[in-house]
């Protein structure tokens, strides 16, 4: 409200929505009570009883779904917010576990387990994550349902789970390491969409390539053999399998799972870029595409164009991709 909300308006942001539908009272009662996407037979008794145009309609009920999505502006802001902590709390935890031993050597973590103590630093490190991932928690059910609902309520209950988990087993050490390990990629992704916001394309799509980059070595390279190495491994050899063991590197697993999906769609979305010279639109988008593209796959002609607003790119719970209007 006090820092983002003036630095979008600097950037020329304006706080304005997508076009609103025209007023209608039949059209408006199907949308509150009956359904917000009518099928084709829906489609044409509305024609009939409003003497309008199947197409008509069809505009009518895409402009009527757009007209609730958040503005520009306050997608800027939210995303100025995540910036902020993501980019906060990784530099944090890397000053903090720069001089932490089990940092470069992933056996401290398992040494003299589970005495270990928690210093203070360590423990401010752990309530501010679960704080901000409990946060996520609850507004994903408020915000825009996006079509990656589902695959994100696995991912925050897996990282909320693993937090508190860690926490109470005294698994501290290890879990610092994911902690700050999946930390790096996100600021850069917040940062690619509020240039897109601001509309400054190349820089937009200049921070994507980079935390796709950053994304697949840190997720498909460093967790799996840093990270899953020792839980799995070392842990074994050095304390044994301890009773919770297989729960704990169950969820890690399971987040790895989700790295493995999150950068096939990432790797798409940039194959895509270089084709086309910028990074294609995002197919996760709370604003829907043009009423052509919305005509055709309604007419149940899906697959035509490959890249509308019915595709599947999304990646991280925000974005796969590129002209990054709708995200």
């Amino acid at each position: 409200r006090f820092i983002a909300k003036p630095c979008a308006i600097t950037l020329g942001i304006q706080d304005s929505g997508p076009h609103r539908a025209q007023p209608n009272a039949i059209l408006e009662k199907v949308f509150t009570s009956i359904t917000k996407s009518p099928d084709g037979k829906r489609l044409e008794g509305l024609s009939k009883q409003l003497d309008w145009d199947v197409r008509k309609i069809q505009r009518w009920f895409r402009h009527r779904r757009n007209q609730d999505k958040p503005t520009t502006l306050t997608k800027f802001c939210e995303s100025m917010w995540r910036f902020t902590f993501y980019l906060c709390i990784f530099f944090y935890g890397i000053r903090f576990l720069w001089t932490a031993p089990w940092f470069w050597d992933t056996r401290q973590c398992w040494y003299n387990y589970p005495f270990q103590p928690l210093t203070s630093r360590l423990y401010y490190y752990y309530i501010l994550e679960l704080a901000f991932y409990w946060s996520l928690m609850f507004s994903q059910f408020t915000d825009i349902k996006r079509k990656d609902f589902l695959i994100m309520f696995v991912h925050h209950l897996a990282t909320i789970g693993l937090i508190t988990f860690s926490y109470m087993n005294n698994m501290v050490r290890v879990g610092t390491l994911v902690l700050c390990l999946h930390d790096a990629s996100d600021f850069l992704l917040e940062a690619a969409k509020l240039a897109n916001y601001a509309k400054y394309q190349r820089l937009c799509d200049a921070f994507f390539m980079l935390f796709g980059v950053v994304f697949i070595v840190t997720r498909l390279g460093i967790y799996p053999f840093w990270i899953l190495n020792t839980t799995l491994f070392e842990s074994w050899e050095l304390i044994g399998p301890y009773p919770s063991w297989w729960l704990f590197n169950g969820l890690l697993v399971t987040l790895q799972v989700l790295h493995v999906i999150w950068s096939y769609l990432i790797i798409r979305t940039a194959s895509k870029a270089l084709v086309r010279g910028k990074v294609s639109k995002d197919d996760r988008s709370d604003v829907e595409s043009s009423s052509e593209e919305e005509d055709v796959t309604s007419n149940n002609t899906k697959g035509i164009f490959s890249t509308s607003s019915n595709g599947s790119n999304r990646l991280n719970g925000h974005v796969a991709g590129g002209q990054w209007t709708g995200e």
